[in-house]
């Protein structure tokens, strides 16, 4: 089971650094027009075709990096020769790398971000491919008649960056280990994530498409675990804690059976902060999960002792109690029209 379990779990790939080396450019001909009965013909030497550039791609269908782990050095075609007649030489090839949305370009010796890529079919050339040289026509003027000399290509160029993904999605899940974030997720949307009664059983973020009233829908990310210190890098750390920056709301999940609720929620509510107070300006939701565990006599007693000033409620993913009026509650936090 845990080979298997290690199978699947690599498949998410959130941090690559690759080095892309675009291609030279041609070189300009020197080449002088010979043809019969056409004693001088000049110059006729073409230009130099471009060397291919490296292109980062965004591509919606895409949610891992994967693709580019074993991929370290990716290398375009360098431009052909410029040939006789003006004729331009051949283009390098472009080389596309594709990544999902939410993919940051880094440059690794400062960590600065140099681009985010959000939006479908959005480019950035991560590595510029040489000009071309120009042929020898080009320099043809009144007191040179005949040059016999053309321009050399430019070199491309080369770069090391790292591409770094955060899930873009629209409700994020908070909670420590074996809160039944994944349970919940496997009950509103299609989702699969692995799910057992032992911590940090999910080891890498998981996508849910939650569908709502008219053939709307929302987008929910279940995170990994976090547990106190996570902003020092105890447990799974900082690694999977950036990808909570991305999402809209947070949907703070603390089970019913839970020791003390509103410690739990604190605890997780200043992790976040430690990591980035930024976090503290997203609208949050505190769900009870597991609530069927609890009778009516437990539940006013704990909702004489939550003092908060935000929205919670109670809810099921087991006996599906309260799904619909938190959709509605989430659904109510977007910005939509």
């Amino acid at each position: 089971m845990s080979f298997n379990r290690k199978i699947v779990s690599s498949n998410f790939v959130d941090y690559v650094k690759v080095c892309a080396k675009s291609g030279d450019g041609g070189n300009g001909s020197a080449h002088l027009r010979r043809e019969k009965y056409v004693p001088k013909g000049g110059p006729d030497g073409g230009d130099g075709g471009r060397g291919g550039h490296i292109i980062v791609r965004g591509n919606k269908q895409m949610w891992t990096l994967l693709p580019l782990k074993y991929r370290k050095h990716v290398r375009a075609t360098d431009g052909d020769n410029g040939l006789k007649q003006r004729a331009s030489g051949k283009q390098g090839e472009d080389v596309y790398l594709d990544v999902p949305l939410g993919t940051i370009i880094k440059d690794p010796e400062t960590d600065e971000a140099i681009i985010e890529i959000t939006e479908e079919g959005q480019e950035y050339i991560l590595s510029k491919g040489g000009r071309g040289g120009l042929g020898n026509w080009n320099f043809k003027t009144a007191t040179n008649q005949t040059p016999r000399y053309a321009q050399e290509g430019e070199e491309g160029t080369e770069h090391w960056r790292i591409l770094e993904l955060k899930v873009l999605a629209d409700v994020g899940l908070v909670g420590f280990p074996n809160a039944g974030k994944s349970t919940l997720l496997s009950v509103v949307s299609a989702a699969k994530p692995e799910i057992a009664n032992y911590q940090f059983t999910t080891l890498v973020p998981n996508l849910g498409i939650v569908k709502y009233r008219d053939h709307k829908s929302f987008v929910m990310a279940d995170i990994p675990g976090i547990i106190e210190g996570a902003a020092e890098g105890k447990g799974l750390g900082v690694r999977f804690l950036r990808h909570i920056e991305r999402n809209s709301v947070l949907l703070f999940i603390v089970p019913a059976d839970a020791d003390d609720i509103l410690a739990e929620y604190h605890i997780l509510l200043e992790e976040l902060r430690k990591y980035n107070p930024e976090l503290m300006d997203k609208d949050r939701v505190l769900a009870i999960s597991k609530s069927d565990m609890l009778d009516q006599e437990l539940r006013d007693e704990i909702a004489k002792e939550m003092k908060l000033d935000i929205e919670w409620m109670f809810i099921s993913a087991l006996v599906q109690e309260g799904l619909m009026e938190l959709k509605d509650l989430l659904w109510s936090k977007f910005d939509v029209e």
